[in-house]
């Protein structure tokens, strides 16, 4: 697993993952609830800054990744259909 988003990235998702935990722990001692999905999701903020790895920016590249390095757009797929 290679890293594939850089230091600046790291930092903010670092960053905003600690921020959004630290007001999770806050309203969960107002209020007595938090979800914890939401937590969840800032604890993976927190480990993809420290790990430098993002699942979803990996799947978004495998998906743009041109494999028989022919590079097509979206109208030239259209075309096809609309003889």
């Amino acid at each position: 697993m290679k890293p594939n988003i850089g230091i600046i990235n790291s930092m903010v998702r670092i960053t905003a993952g600690l921020s959004m935990l630290t007001l999770l722990t806050i309203r969960a001692n107002k209020t007595n609830e938090v979800h914890p999905m939401l937590v969840v999701l800032a604890s993976m903020k927190v480990a993809e800054g420290i790990v430098r790895y993002c699942p979803l920016t990996a799947a978004f590249e495998e998906m743009s990744e041109e494999t028989d390095g022919i590079e097509q757009g979206w109208q030239q797929n259209l075309n096809k259909f609309s003889s």
